[in-house]
């Protein structure tokens, strides 16, 4: 089987464009990194596929992503990763064309999908909303106009898609749950917060708490699920309300943004012991609720993958016609506590 340049990137702790410049001599990188790479591509045997490459600038691709939530936290690292594919992908002549929602709203998406297939492109990575509407378009897109798709992030069922890259969410759901009981002590009242009830990522992660704790922690309960919008204020405003009307809650599960809503609802009420918190995502503001001893365990995705490698993904479906291995692409249920940020 022949050596991959996604190998030698696992094997050395970079990205795959830092492998191709260093095998390709294209500068900006250090030389102690470039030597490291060379060496690693020779320990496996690696030769590079110069003529796959050259057939991939010569179709001139354009892959399209969209993405939700634009501006969140959490999909400022998506974001991160979009980009550094992006500027890798372009020196192999592939055009990446983004566009970004910063809500969750099916119609923007759907004016989307047409605008990028009017303008031919030849792939899309998609955060689809989970309604029929966005299935209907992304199957018009890949059995009609024979564009390969790949979600990312959130999935959507009942379409032909190549693959989806991201969380199990349901698992982590279950993970989170795992956690509070041990937090807990399996006795209590959780609250749990989520951010849109049409975020088909926020619902896989509630269902899987809520069908843990029924199956396996009996003498925990649910205080009620409630949506913040993914907005501070509102995160803020549902634990002062939650813990000033239902006696007993002594844990805290949000499942998506505004979780800095949770550090001025405790100080406004300003309780003697806080109730354990869980939160998502590991970005600078969740870094420092955790060093601030407002949540004990922040649940991560590996946010930076989810938009690094479907653009990838596509590149190989159309430029050596290589499919993924998988249909799901499962990135790692990271625990974090402060102690290992």
């Amino acid at each position: 089987m022949r050596v991959t340049i996604q190998q030698i990137a696992d094997r050395a702790g970079v990205s795959r464009g830092t492998v191709d410049r260093a095998l390709n001599n294209r500068g900006r990188i250090a030389p102690e990194v470039a030597e490291k790479i060379r060496n690693i591509a020779k320990e496996l045997g690696y030769t590079p596929a110069i003529r796959k490459r050259s057939e991939i600038k010569k179709k001139k691709i354009k892959i399209g992503i969209i993405n939700q939530l634009a501006k969140s936290s959490f999909m400022l690292e998506v974001n991160k990763g979009i980009q550094q594919a992006k500027e890798e992908l372009t020196e192999w002549g592939i055009e990446i064309i983004v566009k970004e929602v910063f809500s969750v709203d099916e119609k923007i998406q759907l004016k989307y999908i047409e605008e990028l297939a009017e303008l031919g492109i030849d792939g899309l990575a998609i955060m689809p909303v989970n309604c029929e509407s966005i299935r209907s378009k992304l199957n018009w897109l890949i059995e009609q106009k024979k564009i390969p798709v790949v979600t990312f992030n959130s999935d959507i069922v009942g379409t032909k898609r190549c693959c989806f890259v991201g969380m199990d969410n349901q698992k982590s759901g279950q993970t989170a749950a795992g956690l509070m009981n041990m937090l807990t002590g399996g006795i209590g009242k959780i609250l749990i917060i989520t951010g849109f009830f049409s975020n088909s990522v926020n619902n896989s992660r509630v269902d899987g708490f809520i069908e843990e704790i029924k199956n396996n922690y009996p003498q925990l309960s649910i205080a009620g699920v409630n949506a913040s919008f993914d907005e501070a204020e509102e995160v803020e405003r549902i634990i002062e309300n939650a813990i000033k009307d239902v006696s007993g809650i002594n844990g805290i599960l949000v499942v998506s943004g505004g979780q800095s809503g949770i550090a001025k609802a405790f100080e406004k009420l300003n309780i003697e012991k806080r109730p354990y918190v869980i939160i998502y995502d590991k970005t600078p503001k969740n870094e420092k609720i955790l060093k601030d001893n407002v949540a004990d365990f922040l649940i991560d995705q590996n946010s930076y993958i989810q938009g690094y490698r479907p653009p990838y993904i596509l590149a190989n479906i159309l430029g050596k016609g290589q499919m993924p291995q998988s249909e799901f692409l499962f990135t790692d249920i990271n625990i974090k506590t402060k102690y290992n940020l």
